[in-house]
This record gives structure tokens, sequence and C-alpha cells, in this order.
């Protein structure tokens, strides 16, 4: 079966943009009913969240962005765009003032989407109803968890930027390390990697992890430990944690993290899964997500 007819098959959506200066920011805006705000990472684009969106969207609002630089979104140079993080609440900000959501957001967050979308829930704390967080994080890197060595050589290294860029490395080795349970079958992993197929393409997947602030002096770290300080005020709100633990990145480490700050969360883990745990336990997450959001609607 050819990309097209596979991606026209898994992902059956209208394609929605908002001009961001002259950049497209490619969304999806499916069903209708309370609006559930679905934020992916890196290096994933909203195909994360299609089988959430075909599960919920006959009694929600189901509102998918694809960050700049991911997914259907152009894809620019620096020398046009800002890939950092208050750039990318900037754009979630402007796309929910675009789409004139009045009402309470409930929030689904994933990767780096847990910061973005926390940062955006500290701006305007009033906006958020409830949360949905998994395998992500909205503070510092834990004292205990070391920073991973895949990771660093991305981040720091020449070496990292030939290989994600030149050998699409983060996102082809995404696709293998991230489902534990139930690995991604070939046609699944290309899908994933669907956007990401040249080096201009695959600006974003770097500028992610070389934007990862680890200490005092980075850029953002401030506004990372401003995050940190202000999300305890959401813990009285219901909130749903579900967790692959074995992510190599987002692991235990950040788990006990956000149980620690969200003692009364209901909380799912699943041993023997892995990073992208809305795919690799599609089968228990899918209807563990759809109760809450009907239970606590």
């Amino acid at each position: 079966m050819v990309i097209k007819e596979l991606l026209a098959r898994e992902y059956p959506f209208a394609s929605h943009f908002l001009d961001l200066d002259g950049l497209k920011y490619h969304y999806l805006d499916e069903g209708t009913g309370l609006p559930v705000v679905m934020l992916h990472g890196n290096p994933s684009w909203s195909f994360y969240y299609r089988n959430l969106v075909k599960a919920i969207s006959d009694r929600f609002r189901c509102i998918v962005p694809d960050h700049i630089g991911c997914g259907f979104s152009d894809k620019p140079g620096d020398d046009r765009y800002d890939y950092t993080l208050p750039r990318r609440v900037d754009d979630l900000e402007r796309l929910l003032e675009h789409l004139k959501i009045n009402e309470k957001i409930t929030l689904v967050v994933h990767d780096w989407g847990g910061m973005i979308g926390m940062a955006y829930s500290v701006r305007h704390p009033e906006r958020i109803s409830r949360l949905v967080i998994l395998n992500t994080g909205a503070f510092p890197l834990p004292q205990e968890k070391p920073f991973p060595l895949p990771l660093s050589i991305c981040r720091n290294t020449w070496l990292g930027t030939f290989l994600v860029r030149g050998f699409n490395a983060f996102s082809r080795g995404a696709t293998l390390v991230g489902c534990k349970q139930n690995p991604m079958s070939d046609e699944l992993s290309r899908l994933y990697q669907l956007p990401y197929n040249s080096w201009k393409n695959r600006i974003a997947t770097l500028r992610f992890v070389q934007d990862i602030p680890l200490k005092h002096g980075d850029r953002n770290y401030e506004l990372i430990c401003k995050v940190s300080d202000g999300i305890n005020q959401f813990s009285g709100l219901p909130i749903l944690i579900i967790w692959g633990e074995k992510d190599f990145v987002f692991d235990c480490h950040f788990l006990n993290e956000w149980k620690q700050r969200f003692s009364s969360a209901e909380v799912h883990s699943f041993p023997e899964a892995g990073h992208y745990i809305l795919e690799d336990r599609q089968d228990a997450v899918i209807p563990l997500i759809s109760e809450f959001l009907y239970r606590t609607g």
C-alpha cells in the first residue's frame, strides 16, 4: 500500500491552517463539545493522537496542532522562526484565540507537549479544567536522573546534527524504541517519519533537543523553573497520569515527580510499555482516557 493510502486510512481528518506571520500552522479540529487540546512532542506529530481523536470526537471538540517544523506545519529555517519554548507557547496561545475557545480546556500532553502545555497553563490557569499527562515533564531534569547519552550527543555535537538531519536518526530511532510491548510495524513507522523526509524538514527534531535547558544559564532554564513552580496550583483538578515505564528519557524518575506534585491524580503505569504509550498500549490507554473524560466532564 502506498504511503498516501496508508495515511488516508490511519489519519482521515480535514486539515486546517492558521497563518502565523506568513507560516502555516497546521491543526486538526474534529468533533463538537467541550474542547480537548492535545499536544505532541518530539519527534512525533499530530498523527500520535489519531486514535484518541477517533474515539472521543463524538462527544468532544478535539484540537490537535502540529508545532511549527512538525507534521504538516511549515518547516522554516532559523531566519524565519525561533525554535524555542516561549515561541511554542505563543503559537498555542494564538491558535486558541483564533478558534475563539471560550470554555475551559482539557489538556492532553506528551513529551515536549508537556512543557509547552503546562507553560501555557501557568500563563492562563483560569483556562484549564483537566489534565491528561503521558510520559512528559514540566520541570527541570530530576536530580536522580542522568541526561541520556543519545540526547547529549544530539544536543551538543556536530555528529548529532549530522545524524538527526542527515539520516533522520531521531525520528527513525524513536519509532524503533518508542513502543516496547507492541513494536511498530514498518508501515506505521513510515507514517511517523513521513514529515521528516529531508535535511531541511528535520530542523525541528534537532532544535527541540538543542532547546532542552539543563542548568542555570541555559536558554529558557528560568522559564521551566517558573513553570515548575507554577504547576502545583493545578493539583486540585481532575488529573489522569498514564505512563510507559520503559521510556529511556521520561522514566519513573519523572513519573515519581508527577505523583509527588499531584498526589490525588489517577495513575495508570505500564511496566512493559515505552515512550509512545498511546501507541504501545492503545488497547488500554484510549479507553482509560475516554472514560476519564466522560466521567469528569
